[in-house]
């Protein structure tokens, strides 16, 4: 079973600005069950559907699939819950991994997070100095629940 262990981050400062270049994404979520979360994302010109089950400390499963462009974005014009998700993904190699740091616009506006994926959930991971406070046990910071609670209404 495919697995997705995760720490996630608030971003302090714009020491990361610069070092990578931005993709924007466009997501929205077919199911919002914390057990099983269905969602469709586009970034550049290729879109995925995602099923992800509950998370268990930094771990939970995922199914990511490729589907067509034109399918995505008409289940996000017609079928997803609303607002959409939108964010400009910034993605940041050091220490051994990569660092996701997502900026978040429309109603999440203000909202930057860092995440990381690891092979582990005992894994050491140095942190860069714009990484500040965890997350990752804050369902607050899950895209799913940015759905439900936009950061501009917290």
């Amino acid at each position: 079973m495919p697995k997705e262990i995760e720490k996630k981050f608030l971003v302090k400062g714009d020491g990361w600005r610069g070092k990578a270049v931005g993709k924007r994404y466009r997501q929205g979520y077919l199911s919002l069950v914390k057990e099983r979360t269905v969602r469709v994302r586009t970034v550049d010109e290729k879109a995925f559907i995602t099923v992800k089950g509950l998370s268990v400390g930094a771990s939970r499963s995922e199914y990511e699939y490729e589907i067509p462009v034109a399918d995505a974005n008409e289940m996000l014009d017609r079928l997803c819950e609303r607002p959409l998700i939108e964010k400009t993904r910034y993605r940041i190699p050091g220490a051994g991994v990569v660092w996701e740091v997502d900026e978040f616009a429309g109603e999440n506006r203000g909202l930057i997070v860092a995440e990381v994926e690891l092979e582990r959930e005992d894994q050491t991971l140095m942190l860069p100095e714009w990484a500040g406070r965890e997350v990752t046990d804050d369902p607050r910071y899950y895209n799913a629940n940015l759905v439900a609670h936009p950061y501009s209404r917290w």
